[in-house]
C-alpha cells in the first residue's frame, strides 16, 4: 500500500474517532433546550449521555472478533453507516424515550468505529510510523470531548439542538464512501467462534459499574438500586474474568496481560483517562454554575484546551524519541497534577486571559499522556493478537472515558455534601474541592507508572532513529 493511500486511511480512521467522540459530550449544553422541547427536567436528558456511553462499554469487547469474522471493511464502514442514521434519528427525536433509544443505536455504531478504526490504522502502519499514526488517530479522541460543549452551545444558541446530530450526515455519508475505496479487505485466517458467554459477562459487569457510578449522584434516592448494580456488575466481572482464563477462544485475550508495557500502560491509562476525561465535564460546569459564564463563552474558553491539544501535537513525537516513554510519562503526570490544582485556584477574578492559559496548560499535558499511554501500550504486541488487544485497549479507553464523566460528577456531589451537607447545587468551594480530589486518580497512576521499564518503547524510538 501507497504511503499517500495509508495517509488517506489515516485521516479518515481520525475523523470518525473525532465523531464518535465529539458527540460523548456535544449535548452538554444543549440540554436545557432538549429537555423543553421534551417536556422532562434537564437533567433527565442526561441520560442520552449515559446510555451512550453504556452501549460503547458493552459492545466494544465484541468489536475485534467482529472485524476477524467479517472483515474489518465491512465492519467498519458498516458502523459508519449506523453511526449516521442514528445521529438522523437523534435529531428527528420528539420525545425523550425516542431520543435514548436513537442513542443507544448510534453507541452502537461508535462501539465498532474505533476498535476496527485502530486495528485498521495499525495494520497499514509501518513500525517506524506507528508514533505518528497513534499520534494523530489519538488527537480526534482528545479535541471532540472539549470542543463537544462549544459546539452544542453555538448550533444550540444560532439554530436549534436539532443540527448537533445533523452535521454527522455528510461527514458520514463522505466516510462511508471512502471506506469502501480505500480500504482493502481482511479477514482473519483462522475464524474464531463467538465467545457468547464472555460477550454477556464482560457487558453485564462493564455497563453494570458505570451505570451504578452514575446512580450514585442520587445516592439519598437510588440506595437499594445503585447497591445491585454495582453487586451485579462485581458478580459479573468476576464470572468474566473466571471464564476468560478458562476459554479455548476467549473473546478479551488476557495472555496480553502477560506483556509488561501492554499490562501496565492499561492500568496508568485507566487511572489518568478517567481523571483527564472528568475535566471537560467539570469545567464548564464551575465557569457556568459556579462563576456565572455565558454558556457560548465557557465553550470558548474551554476551546484553550484544544489549542493546547493541536500544539502539543507537533512536539509528541520528537520529545519522545528523544527523552523515552518512561521519563516523559513520569515528568509529564507531576504536571497534569498540577494543572487540576491551579484550577482551583480559578476565580470570579480571574482574567479571560490567565484562565484560557491554565486551560491551555492542561490540554498541553493532556494531549502529551494520551498519546504517550495509547502508543506504548500496542508497542510490544505481536500482529496476530492486534485485534484482540485493540478491542481490549478500546474498552479501557471507552470505560475510563465514561468514568471521567461519571467520577467528575459523584466527586462533585461529594463535595457539595462535605461543604454543604448535602448535594444541593454546587457552590465554587464545591468546584475547587472537586479539583483536588481529582488528583487522587492521576496520583493512582504515577504509582503504577513506577513499574515500566526505563527502556519501555524503544524499539518504537529505534525504528524511528
Amino acid at each position: 500500500m501507497t504511503s499517500r493511500k495509508s495517509n488517506f486511511i489515516l485521516y479518515l480512521v481520525a475523523t470518525t474517532f473525532f465523531m464518535e467522540t465529539l458527540d460523548s459530550t456535544v449535548i452538554a449544553t444543549a440540554l436545557p433546550k432538549m429537555a423543553e422541547d421534551f417536556g422532562v427536567a434537564a437533567v433527565d436528558v442526561g441520560i442520552g449521555i449515559t446510555a451512550y456511553l453504556l452501549t460503547l462499554a458493552a459492545l466494544i469487547p465484541i468489536s475485534g472478533w467482529l472485524a476477524d469474522r467479517f472483515g474489518t471493511r465491512n465492519i467498519f464502514t458498516l458502523a459508519i453507516i449506523i453511526f449516521t442514521a442514528s445521529s438522523v434519528l437523534c435529531g428527528l427525536s420528539e420525545n425523550l424515550w425516542f431520543f435514548t433509544l436513537s442513542r443507544v443505536l448510534q453507541g452502537m455504531g461508535g462501539a465498532l468505529m474505533v476498535p476496527v478504526g485502530r486495528i485498521i490504522v495499525l495494520r497499514n502502519t509501518k513500525t517506524e510510523d506507528i508514533i505518528r499514526a497513534v499520534g494523530l488517530i489519538t488527537w480526534p479522541g482528545l479535541i471532540g470531548p472539549v470542543v463537544g460543549p462549544a459546539i452544542g452551545g453555538f448550533l444550540t444558541s444560532y439554530a436549534t439542538w436539532h443540527w448537533i446530530f445533523f452535521i454527522n450526515v455528510p461527514i458520514g455519508i463522505i466516510g462511508i464512501y471512502l471506506s469502501w475505496v480505500l480500504i482493502e479487505p481482511y479477514k482473519a485466517e483462522q475464524q474464531k467462534p463467538l465467545d457468547y458467554l464472555g460477550f454477556i459477562y464482560t457487558g453485564t459487569a462493564l455497563s453494570s459499574l458505570i451505570y451504578a457510578i452514575e446512580l450514585s449522584r442520587k445516592i439519598q434516592e437510588t440506595q437499594i438500586l445503585c447497591i445491585f448494580f454495582i453487586l451485579l456488575g462485581l458478580t459479573a466481572g468476576v464470572l468474566s474474568i473466571r471464564h476468560l482464563k478458562r476459554a479455548q477462544n476467549p473473546m478479551i485475550d488476557l495472555s496480553l496481560l502477560s506483556i509488561p508495557t501492554f499490562r501496565i500502560t492499561l492500568w496508568v491509562g485507566l487511572w489518568i483517562r478517567t481523571a483527564l476525561s472528568a475535566i471537560p465535564f467539570l469545567i464548564p460546569l464551575y465557569l457556568q454554575i459556579g462563576l456565572g459564564i455565558d454558556p457560548f463563552i465557557a465553550g470558548l474558553l474551554v476551546l484553550s484546551v484544544f489549542i493546547g491539544n493541536l500544539i502539543m501535537k507537533a512536539f509528541t513525537t520528537p520529545m519522545l524519541n528523544r527523552y523515552g516513554f518512561k521519563k516523559i510519562m513520569t515528568i509529564n503526570g507531576y504536571l497534569v497534577i498540577l494543572s487540576f490544582l491551579v484550577c482551583a485556584f480559578i476565580t470570579k477574578d480571574t482574567p479571560f486571559w490567565l484562565m484560557a492559559l491554565i486551560l491551555f496548560m492542561n490540554g498541553l499535558f493532556r494531549s502529551l499522556q494520551f498519546t504517550s499511554i495509547n502508543t506504548l501500550a500496542l508497542a510490544d504486541v505481536p500482529k496476530p493478537q492486534m485485534s484482540s488487544a485493540s478491542a481490549l485497549t478500546s474498552t479501557a479507553m471507552q470505560i475510563s472515558m465514561a468514568l471521567g464523566i461519571a467520577v467528575g460528577s459523584l466527586i462533585l456531589t461529594l463535595a457539595s455534601i462535605i461543604n454543604q451537607g448535602d448535594a444541593q447545587t454546587p457552590l465554587i468551594q464545591d468546584f475547587r474541592l472537586s479539583f483536588v480530589l481529582i488528583t487522587l486518580l492521576p496520583i493512582c497512576s504515577l504509582w503504577n507508572l513506577r513499574l515500566l521499564s526505563k527502556d519501555a518503547g524503544d524499539t518504537l524510538r529505534k525504528a524511528k532513529n
